[in-house]
């Protein structure tokens, strides 16, 4: 459970978060309500911002009741900083969250549109993050492309917070690196949509 269960805190957030999100400007095409969201003067940042910040609480509120199960009902130690934690909650939910956002802008399909969100997160966050086997014992390729999974660096942040009550200072490098990953793919969300019926 000690291993397990902080990673779950990251499946969590990575379903939650891109399914929901995935779901957004699908919904406008399928409700035929993108002619009157394309007619508005909101920028593609604002609309952005509009969509995704309650998904964003949401994912808060979710991250908070996953750790108090893991400490309360399972016992696993809670050894770091609350504040560490929720910091780095904040990058990975801008990560899955915009991922999703991406995905709803593509697909003008609810259904493809969650499928598609659902490939690229949780089977991801599942396979390749260290939640289900550990990173070091995999083979020199896959260990590679891990490093292209968001989830790996959240889940070593996790584990590091909760076990070996990790500082920020002692996370420089997986925080730097999924700090880094939030920036490009919100910067690809936050381009994606066109104010057009094309």
């Amino acid at each position: 459970s000690y291993f397990n269960i902080p990673g779950v805190v990251a499946l969590v957030m990575s379903v939650i978060g891109s399914q929901l999100s995935s779901l957004t400007i699908a919904r406008e095409w399928e409700r035929g309500t993108m002619e009157l969201l394309v007619s508005t003067p909101v920028t593609r940042l604002e609309l952005m911002t509009g969509k995704l910040a309650p998904y964003f609480a949401i994912g808060l509120v979710d991250a908070a009741i996953c750790v108090l199960v893991a400490v309360g009902w399972f016992g696993v130690p809670f050894r770091g900083a609350l504040l560490t934690l929720f910091g780095t909650t904040c990058l990975f939910l801008a990560v899955v969250l915009s991922i999703g956002y991406l995905v709803s802008v593509s697909i003008r399909s609810q259904v493809g549109a969650s499928q598609v969100a659902l490939v690229l997160t949780m089977l991801p966050t599942t396979l390749l993050s260290g939640f289900t086997f550990p990173i070091d014992q995999m083979p020199a390729f896959v260990q590679g492309v891990t490093t292209l999974v968001s989830a790996r660096y959240y889940v070593t942040i996790l584990k590091a917070i909760f076990l070996k009550g990790s500082s920020a200072p002692d996370l420089a490098l997986p925080i730097a690196c999924l700090a880094l990953y939030a920036a490009i793919v919100v910067a690809f969300a936050a381009r994606a949509f066109r104010k057009t019926l094309d």
